[in-house]
């Protein structure tokens, strides 16, 4: 194990903090969270020992919110983006557009390669959105600063029938796999209020490009349909195949092969992993229409705004690089 060294101390963060509380409940030693976390037993040590209650439990929220606390009591209300009214202004406006603290932090190396008072780190974004009284920018990050999510929720039985003649997964070509070659897309549809509307989501394998898809129902005819007219406007070199769950939203799948040309797989049940991309997307994609949404009530041009924004933002996984940007690249 290659422990940091003092140089390079990082505080311990938020999501080291969930990992100590999941492993000190299913019984780990503090060594072996340690070795997991890359850290130093006696950081993890004093962690545990800071944030016990007293019977003895160690709770990641509390430890998370002392430290919050302590941090901004050191600071004294100094804080490098309270002091560049210019660089909080950038960081602003780009939280607005819904992007990420490490996107914008990124992006600011491209803009401003030469000014120096134009940098912050994703962790300083953070931060300081922590310590700020107003909560209005903490909801536009990706997860809303909303209550942490219990670990270990039971997983809802599946209920619905099978879709005839689906070609699972397995038969996919290995291309798709690899990301090397742009043109395979994965699917889904997101469930407005009262699941009495939807949102459909089509998001291509290598350039994470998206596609919000506005549908007046999510019946089969309708999901086949929309998507259809969504994919058809797409040059024939990026349409190859689709994978999508086993929602009977694609019984018209067949179809919409012949509409498309596209090839549609569908996954296993009960396996979101096998369509990474769109489960991930579909977080994204909350952060413009949170849980109770009601789609029917939501114009075309809302949804297209949030589309080009989703990809008009700098993604760590395209080494920052933009979806629409490595799209067109593709196309040359």
């Amino acid at each position: 194990m290659q422990i940091q060294d003092k140089a390079r101390y990082k505080r311990v963060t938020d999501e080291e903090r969930d990992i100590i509380a999941i492993r000190l409940a299913n019984g780990h030693k503090q060594s072996q969270i340690a070795l997991e976390l890359n850290r130093h037993p006696a950081t993890i040590s004093r962690e545990i020992r800071r944030n016990r209650y007293k019977c003895g439990d160690y709770v990641a929220n509390r430890a998370s919110k002392s430290a919050h606390q302590a941090l901004a009591s050191r600071r004294k209300g100094k804080h490098k983006l309270k002091q560049n009214k210019r660089l909080w202004e950038y960081v602003e406006k780009k939280l607005y557009l819904f992007w990420s603290p490490e996107q914008i932090a990124y992006e600011l190396i491209k803009e401003y390669p030469l000014d120096m008072n134009m940098r912050v780190s994703p962790e300083t974004i953070y931060r300081y959105l922590y310590i700020r009284p107003s909560k209005e920018l903490r909801r536009l990050l990706r997860l809303g600063h909303l209550r942490r999510r219990k670990v270990g929720r039971p997983k809802k039985t599946e209920k619905r029938g099978k879709i005839p003649d689906m070609t699972m997964i397995d038969e996919r070509p290995k291309e798709v796999e690899s990301r090397l070659v742009p043109g395979h897309w994965e699917g889904d549809i997101i469930k407005g209020k009262y699941n009495k509307s939807a949102l459909g989501t089509l998001v291509e394998r290598t350039t994470r490009y998206t596609i919000l898809v506005p549908l007046t129902s999510f019946n089969a005819e309708t999901v086949r349909k929309s998507f259809a007219k969504e994919l058809t406007s797409l040059p024939e070199d990026v349409r190859k195949t689709l994978t999508y769950d086993q929602g009977k939203e694609m019984s018209e799948h067949l179809k919409l092969t012949l509409d498309t040309d596209i090839q549609v797989y569908f996954a296993h049940e009960g396996s979101p992993w096998e369509r990474g991309t769109n489960e991930n997307t579909n977080g994204l994609i909350r952060q413009f229409f949170p849980k109770g949404t009601d789609f029917t009530k939501v114009p075309r041009r809302k949804i297209k705004r949030a589309q080009a924004l989703l990809n008009g933002r700098p993604r760590k996984t395209l080494d920052f690089k933009k979806p629409d940007e490595v799209l067109l690249e593709v196309l040359r």
